[in-house]
């Protein structure tokens, strides 16, 4: 894979390094929170920030906040020195956006794949992507994301949503065909970076996302770490079994979360309860209207997610769990259940598990394609 540039900030020191990764993550922060939280002294800290002013690395912004001394402002970093391209592909389409260094979405674009070859995936990146550049001043570096297995942030190894059966080293076909150094994720473990560093997960070194839309998907960031591995993207939490009288998934496994959880698995069982094709969006709206057919079938499953929620977080010790995916509606709709079903399997004396519902759409699967070229900008490629 071509190397991606050196971090902005790779000559400074461990401390002035940590100062910079602080305050992207966490926003505007004052001076002496900055200190307490490293472990530097005040003078230390003077010292560190000085040069990053200097450089425009940090910025002071918000209001003066007064101390025991003089006056200060709280540090920041300059978002919009570096831009970003992320790139979220479907089966059908390229959704992408530009966000800023936090993650921030700029712009965004949507274009469909006239085919399933890496040709037309990266002919329509480059596409679509000239268009969105013209609205920055330059693109840093770009990420794409997809469904499937990704080795080394470069080599796609499989892709059964387009098909892909061999390597497809498409981290070196982006990078010649956009002309930014470019990485390739999982989709999941791209959402679960930007939920680390930019969202729901941000300030808390261990917590859980899981997804649920055509499939289900499991995130994990454990000692402020995302866990990777080469099965991640097979999914590998989509067949844990959760209902032993549940219905059957397509690969014969029953009552698996793919069985009691997929938008596909709910549409199919209301629809043959109602004897017409009724689509995953419809099902959610007849459960609310207490539709009798409708409402057993989410209750249902709005309790088996509750239970996967309580495995996931009692099996990591994860605290908070981030839901979220196309097909998250399950939790708003079955709310109860879901909490009834965390409480089932959840021992009595444990601390409880507290959960987040993040609506989303396929520009914020691209934003975190987005925020995996960011983490390997800053980072570099070993810890990226």
């Amino acid at each position: 894979m071509t190397a991606l540039p050196q971090p902005p900030w790779a000559p400074l020191s461990d401390a002035a390094r940590a100062i910079m990764l602080a305050v992207l993550m966490r926003g505007p922060t004052p001076r002496s929170e900055l200190a307490r939280r490293i472990g530097l002294s005040a003078g230390s800290l003077t010292r560190l920030t000085a040069p990053l002013l200097e450089s425009g690395l940090l910025v002071e912004a918000g209001p003066s906040r007064s101390g025991a001394g003089r006056p200060t402002r709280p540090l920041d970093i300059a978002a919009d020195a570096h831009h970003f391209l992320g790139v979220k592909v479907t089966d059908e389409d390229a959704h992408l956006v530009v966000t800023d260094l936090r993650a921030q979405i700029v712009a965004g674009a949507r274009a469909a794949l006239p085919g399933h070859s890496p040709g037309d995936v990266v002919a329509t990146v480059r596409r679509e992507a000239g268009a969105l550049a013209r609205r920055v001043p330059e693109l840093t570096a770009a990420g794409l994301s997809l469904g499937g297995q990704v080795a080394d942030h470069a080599t796609v190894t499989a892709a059964p949503f387009l098909h892909w059966t061999r390597e497809v080293p498409l981290g070196a076909l982006l990078t010649e065909a956009l002309g930014v150094p470019s990485v390739v994720d999982n989709d999941l473990l791209a959402l679960t970076r930007a939920e680390h560093w930019f969202g729901a997960g941000r300030g808390h070194d261990r917590f859980a996302v899981l997804t649920t839309g055509i499939s289900v998907g499991y995130g994990l960031v454990v000692h402020d770490r995302i866990v990777d591995s080469p099965d991640a993207g097979l999914g590998l939490i989509a067949h844990l079994p959760l209902d032993p009288y549940g219905p059957y998934c397509p690969d014969g496994h029953r009552g698996c979360a793919t069985a009691m959880l997929a938008a596909p698995s709910i549409a199919a069982a209301v629809s043959t309860g109602v004897r017409r094709p009724v689509s995953y969006e419809e099902c959610l709206r007849m459960a609310a209207d207490g539709d009798r057919v409708a409402s057993p079938v989410v209750t249902a499953a709005a309790h088996a997610l509750g239970r996967l929620i309580t495995v996931v977080s009692s099996l990591t010790m994860a605290r908070r769990v981030v839901l979220t995916g196309e097909g998250i509606g399950l939790a708003e709709v079955g709310r109860e259940a879901l909490e009834d079903g965390m409480r089932a399997d959840r021992h009595a004396a444990a601390t409880p598990t507290s959960y987040e519902i993040q609506p989303i759409d396929f520009s914020l699967w691209a934003r975190g394609a987005a925020a995996t070229a960011i983490q390997r900008f800053i980072l570099g490629p070993e810890d990226g």
